[in-house]
């Protein structure tokens, strides 16, 4: 029997007989091992386990800690779940039912029938009696005109359509108990993996994403592998609940939508925009330091720079239609490198030049479709806190490297304390279709991007077929306080728009040369970086960037006049600061300033007034005690300096 090699993540590389499975592959390390792991990852692709391996193959063992363990783990959970619904609603349609970041949904078409809280109930008893028959999921291989055959006795018109985009040869059915579904996989060993269920709601969903088809039912749900950390999950469930950024950005009046606007377009009210200009002070300064260039960009374009960019063949589905004027297609800014690239190419540059660091908040405008908005997580309209760097490869690293140490030096002042770094590659199979044809360049920029990773000891995992079109990226994962993930902002190389823009410098040798570009884009957009941090914070900011600071609180109307001066010196020293005049007793101020998050209440009597002090009490009650207006001053600085460094 012919052998075959098998590199292990370690880069220890053991022979075993070909046809071996990633399941006697984990056997053969420990007992253990074999029984905890749930999918393999073999040349980058997730399988079964049991699935037999052929050629020499690089191997990861995913466990339910991965991200592909857990993708694997909720999209078997959705087969599951489809199985209950077939045994309890006969004749339901399927559409599809894919892992999502925690947990999975599947969207059903159930005739006449309204699903209710009961029937939640009524399927999840349901699902955890079929995951205990330990029911084996079996991988089938089958031709198109079976397929079609299968579909059409069921009467089920999603898979029908859906098999119309496939071909003989990419077509598998994935059967466990008494269903079967149309699936490209990979799938758990079996059901019995399954021991904890949550179906969380049901919402509704347009076939494919477009609202001129039928509104089908979505059903999510998260499924875990012990009682415990479906215990745990709903504890943050219930405090994330609490910290919703769309409940609290409407109760602490940050942002509001209106329909006369538009959906997924925010406005920004006066608080909001407090948070903003503390955000973009804090990023330009930073990014002065670090030898950026600010620049400003117009938010359209001709449609000719887009296809010059690429952008146009790849992103069309997300951008705005077009504005026809004079004959000629304008297009919404849909991202910002474009314009930056033109601003590269309206000077000449020498070596000496470079790097060149561009830097810009730039807004851009997204289409996304109505049912995929979420508060201001998914929105059409993006502040983004946007730069491309133009280097020579000898700089690569370096700048590379500095960018990656700014993500981390924001992630401190945010208090982010658990991120990691997802490394996207390409997929060799789709040069030319999703991704630019240029192998070699590919190949040289992901090992240079890797050699940054690994010298730094950045935390980091690789991933396939994710990258952008013009090269590999890192995406940056990030962990809210109570432990909710985020996908904050991006990192990308780009070794194909110089070329597409004619971008060049003149080098040592007095001959053109292509510049590397570097898109990063740290904090996001103030959108989902405000939407983030809302959610972080409970809503109760930091003080440097809370958009009140400081509330003053006279006992009683005696005491409004030195309330006022205390105010006016205040602001003064641009210390965001106002007054609860009301006439209030004490303690509603109080109980009023803590529901609206405010940092610091400055408490004013009597006493306060004939000392020319102020009492002070933090946001949570810690009473901090009399202060002179002056003390309260470097208090608050100090407290500043020490929240930015």
């Amino acid at each position: 029997m012919s052998e075959i090699n098998i590199t292990l993540p370690d880069g220890s590389i053991r022979t075993y007989p070909k046809g071996v499975s990633a399941f006697d592959i984990a056997k053969s390390i420990s007992e253990g091992l074999a029984r905890v792991i749930i999918a393999a990852k073999v040349n980058g692709q997730v399988i079964e386990i049991s699935r037999p391996i052929d050629t020499d193959s690089t191997l990861s063992l995913l466990k339910w800690d991965d991200k592909e363990g857990k993708s694997t783990f909720w999209h078997s959970s959705a087969h599951l779940l489809a199985e209950a619904l077939e045994s309890l609603f006969p004749g339901v349609k399927f559409g599809i039912g894919p892992a999502i970041d925690n947990g999975f949904y599947y969207d059903v078409d159930l005739g006449t029938h309204k699903l209710s809280t009961e029937d939640l109930d009524k399927i999840e008893k349901k699902m955890l009696e079929l995951a205990k028959k330990e029911s084996h999921f079996n991988r089938i291989e089958i031709n198109k005109a079976e397929a079609i055959k299968f579909f059409k006795e069921k009467g089920d018109e999603y898979k029908l359509e859906l098999l119309q985009d496939l071909n003989d040869g990419d077509i598998t059915f994935y059967q466990q108990g008494d269903f079967t579904d149309l699936c490209k996989g990979p799938h758990l060993p079996h059901t019995g993996f399954i021991k904890a269920i949550k179906l969380l709601n049901i919402a509704g969903a347009y076939w494919r994403g477009d609202e001129k088809n039928k509104q089908l039912t979505r059903i999510y749900g998260i499924t875990f592998p012990k009682k415990t950390e479906l215990d745990e999950y709903m504890v943050m469930l219930e405090e994330a609940k609490k910290r919703d950024h769309r409940i609290l950005g409407k109760e602490l009046e940050i942002f509001a939508f209106d329909d006369d606007v538009g959906p997924g377009l925010p406005l920004w009210l006066p608080k909001g925009a407090a948070i903003i200009e503390k955000l973009e002070e804090f990023a330009k300064k930073t990014e002065k330091e670090a030898g950026y260039m600010r620049v400003k960009t117009p938010h359209i374009a001709k449609e000719s720079m887009y296809l010059k960019s690429g952008h146009l063949p790849y992103y069309k589905d997300s951008m705005f239609p077009p504005m026809e004027l004079d004959g000629i297609n304008y297009y919404l800014k849909a991202m910002n490198c474009p314009h930056h690239h033109k601003i590269f190419a309206a000077t000449p540059k020498s070596y000496r030049d470079l790097p060149v660091r561009y830097a810009e908040y730039g807004t851009c405008y997204r289409y996304e479709q109505t049912g995929e908005l979420f508060g201001l997580m998914r929105v059409r309209s993006l502040q983004m806190n946007d730069a491309h760097i133009y280097c020579t490869k000898a700089q690569f690293e370096k700048e590379f490297r500095a960018v990656n140490d700014l993500y981390v030096k924001y992630f401190k002042v945010f208090g982010i304390d658990k991120y990691v770094m997802r490394f996207s590659k390409h997929d060799p199979k789709k040069l030319g279709k999703k991704y630019i044809d240029a192998p070699e360049l590919w190949k040289e920029t992901e090992d240079m991007v890797r050699s940054v990773l690994q010298s730094a000891n950045i935390p980091h995992i690789e991933v396939e077929d994710e990258a952008a079109f013009y090269g590999p990226k890192i995406d940056i994962q990030i962990w809210s306080a109570i432990g909710r993930e985020f996908t904050l902002a991006t990192n990308q190389v780009d070794f194909a728009q110089a070329e597409r823009f004619d971008l060049y410098f003149i080098n040592e040798k007095s001959e053109k040369e292509r510049p590397l570009i570097i898109h990063r884009a740290p904090l996001s957009t103030h959108e989902r970086f405000i939407g983030f941090l809302l959610e972080h914070y409970a809503g109760k900011f930091p003080l440097w960037m809370s958009p009140d600071q400081v509330i003053i609180l006279p006992i009683s109307e005696k005491y409004q006049e030195y309330s006022e001066n205390v105010l006016n010196v205040l602001k003064k020293h641009d210390i965001r600061a106002l007054i609860d005049d009301r006439s209030e007793k004490t303690g509603k101020k109080i109980r009023d300033a803590e529901l609206k998050k405010l940092p610091l209440m400055l408490i004013i009597g009597e006493k306060e007034q004939s000392d020319d002090t102020v009492t002070v009490r933090k946001q949570g009650g810690e009473d901090l005690g009399a202060m002179t207006v002056s003390e309260l001053i470097a208090y608050i600085n100090n407290e500043i300096e020490q929240q930015l460094n």
